[in-house]
């Protein structure tokens, strides 16, 4: 007999907690590449055990209490967006950090939309719409939290923020998502301008082929990118062309060498079986973060060379 969702996800979370690696749970330094958010910072004595920036993607936060189960105001928030977890070592309480965060967010010009504990917020329903990062880098108690949102606009710009504090194996976890909000940038490049750079450089980058994180699987967004390739190599029958993988220099250089040769070869693979552009005319490369056009310094110089390239012969 299947079990109830209530009872699964409790059981999927004892899990989680028999099998995270003891070197997280002793943390004692921030997580590589990581930093606050500027103007917001944290709360003394912890350290940042989760930390992703992504130029445009979705965020959605709570407005208000849940109803009934369910959610009674969850705006989707599209922009650049930055989710930071918090670990801090026994002795503050989920009060303490949460008031600390919510001060110097008014502080800096945020307006409160929601400040709940657990019962008041919807109990267990509500954190599982929070989007939280994954374990062990942040640890949501649904029986014991406390969850803020706020909105500050300035100079015609929208900018959402939320955190949640929950506690486990007396640990306080914390985390900060800050939404600015703003429109996508275009980054497609069609098949004219990719002649174009083939033609006059030898290579261009594309930053359009988007994959599952640490996977060489393409998800269903890259096809627009996907069909302007196959578009060029239709219309130029006797073009050949090497497709290069580009990472930045998260993670150690053997994996992500493997990851970027892995990631140049689905691309061709997807070409050769939904696109018929044949195998002779397409070769792979993979070559990790050895070929910057940005600063591996800063998340904006990473996003630059998170890339593929056609390359010509």
């Amino acid at each position: 007999m299947a079990l109830p969702h209530a009872i699964i996800k409790p059981l999927l979370v004892l899990l989680a907690l028999s099998l995270a690696p003891a070197a997280a749970l002793a943390q004692t330094r921030d997580v590589a590449g990581s930093k606050d958010f500027p103007g917001i910072g944290r709360f003394a004595g912890s350290v940042i055990s989760g930390h992703q920036v992504k130029n445009f993607d979705v965020a959605r936060m709570q407005a208000a209490v849940f109803k009934d189960g369910k959610p009674s105001d969850t705006p989707r928030l599209e922009g650049r967006i930055t989710r930071i977890a918090y670990r801090s070592n026994p002795g503050p309480s989920i009060t303490e950090v949460s008031r600390n965060f919510e001060t110097q967010l008014t502080k800096a010009g945020f307006e409160t939309l929601l400040s709940c504990d657990t019962d008041a917020c919807g109990g267990i329903p509500f954190t599982e719409a929070i989007e939280a990062l994954p374990i062990p880098q942040m640890w949501v108690d649904g029986f014991n939290y406390h969850y803020f949102s706020a909105r500050k606009s300035e100079n015609g710009r929208e900018t959402y923020a939320s955190v949640v504090v929950s506690e486990n194996n007396r640990d306080i976890y914390a985390q900060l998502t800050i939404a600015e909000l703003g429109a996508i940038e275009n980054k497609m490049v069609d098949a004219t301008v990719m002649e174009k750079g083939l033609r006059e450089t030898g290579r261009v980058a594309l930053y359009g082929i988007y994959f599952d994180t640490d996977k060489a699987i393409i998800r269903p967004e890259s096809r627009p990118t996907l069909e302007q390739i196959a578009k060029l190599l239709a219309s130029q029958v006797a073009l050949s062309v090497f497709i290069v993988g580009h990472t930045d220099s998260q993670g150690p250089y053997t994996y992500n060498l493997d990851l970027s040769r892995r990631r140049a070869e689905a691309i061709a693979e997807e070409l050769v079986k939904n696109y018929h552009i044949g195998a002779p005319r397409l070769r792979t490369a993979g070559v990790a973060h050895l070929s910057p056009v940005g600063s591996n310094a800063s998340e904006a110089g990473r996003a630059l060379n998170r890339r593929v390239e056609l390359v010509a012969p």
